[in-house]
């Protein structure tokens, strides 16, 4: 029953629910905004993955986050749900709810149908439609946050970076001998093997990158096995908080990673990019902001000198030769 954020009473509580990871949860950000726009004078909560529930406060235009895991959800999948009082006390509590959770299925859509008295609405977490991811979102909620998307992509997909993230990876770069401006972030993991360039490939790049600028590494917890690859050498960090991964985006001179959760939240965090693509495709999952694109498919046949360039001509990095 874990729940983020300052109790709020009283009405004008609208409440989104969505199932994703962190970069579906990044692409739905213009949806979030708009949501709110929709509604002005309305708080937004958020109930989502635990970890993102709590990081979502405050940086994405959300009051309040509740976890995905509550039992009151639960309930809502049961053939009597819909006579459940805890799940009645809960989402009875909101004005408007907005699921991007389990919309085809009926006897939820039933459920919340009746635990809110109909003020529920249904948006499909893979929405149809060409385009990119957060288009499509948009698109399902009318065509002024659409248009919004379109003149200006890292618009409505920003995170308000906090004060706390910044002066907690302050004193981390400080440690490690960094300056704000003069390291190159580099996300050598996904959640998906298929969507990485090799390791090594990343190792080679962080040793030919040139002072002033220097590499740090980052790793997500699934990404243990290829850390013997970066820490004799480099500075690496790994077991961040998704606030701590915002606040050194924000305070980098860019990034370099793959198609990434990781990758997405830089992006929102303010920072310039190089997002490497393999499998997937980027002119529906790309990370909105500023970022440039390589894209290669087996993504082990991307060359280092490709990548290196990019990072040159798009973050004017000084990175060596052969």
């Amino acid at each position: 029953m874990a729940q983020y954020g300052n109790e709020i009473a009283g009405a004008g509580r609208l409440l989104v629910i969505f199932p994703g990871a962190l970069g579906d949860l990044i692409c739905a950000l213009p949806a979030l905004r708009t949501i709110a726009f929709q509604n002005p004078g309305r708080q937004l909560e958020l109930m989502a993955r635990a970890e993102l529930a709590r990081f979502a406060v405050g940086r994405m235009g959300l009051a309040r986050g509740h976890s995905i895991d509550r039992r009151e959800l639960s309930h809502l999948f049961a053939d009597d749900g819909d006579k459940s009082p805890e799940a009645h006390a809960f989402f009875g509590a909101f004005e408007k709810i907005y699921s991007f959770f389990a919309g085809d299925d009926a006897r939820f859509r039933r459920g919340l149908a009746a635990v809110t008295g109909g003020s529920a609405s249904f948006i499909p977490f893979r929405p149809p439609g060409a385009g990119h991811l957060a288009q499509c979102y948009l698109q399902a909620l009318g065509a002024a946050g659409e248009m919004t998307l379109r003149n200006d992509p890292g618009a409505l997909g920003r995170i308000d970076v906090l004060d706390q993230d910044i002066a907690a990876v302050s004193r981390t770069i400080s440690r490690h001998g960094l300056v704000r401006g003069e390291f190159l972030l580099i996300f050598p993991g996904s959640g998906s093997p298929r969507k990485n360039w090799p390791a090594r490939n990343f190792a080679a790049l962080a040793r030919r990158i040139n002072s002033p600028t220097k590499p740090l590494i980052v790793l997500g917890p699934a990404e243990t096995a290829i850390e013997p690859l970066f820490r004799a050498r480099f500075v690496t960090l790994s077991g961040l908080e998704l606030g701590e991964v915002a606040g050194l985006a924000h305070l980098a001179r860019g990034f370099v990673g793959n198609d990434s959760g990781v990758s997405h939240l830089a992006a929102a965090s303010g920072a310039t990019g190089v997002v490497l693509f393999g499998p997937t495709d980027p002119g529906r999952w790309r990370p909105l902001g500023h970022v440039d694109v390589v894209r290669r498919e087996p993504l082990e046949n991307l060359p280092l000198e490709e990548v290196a360039a990019k990072l040159r001509s798009s973050l004017t990095i000084a990175v060596g030769g052969d």
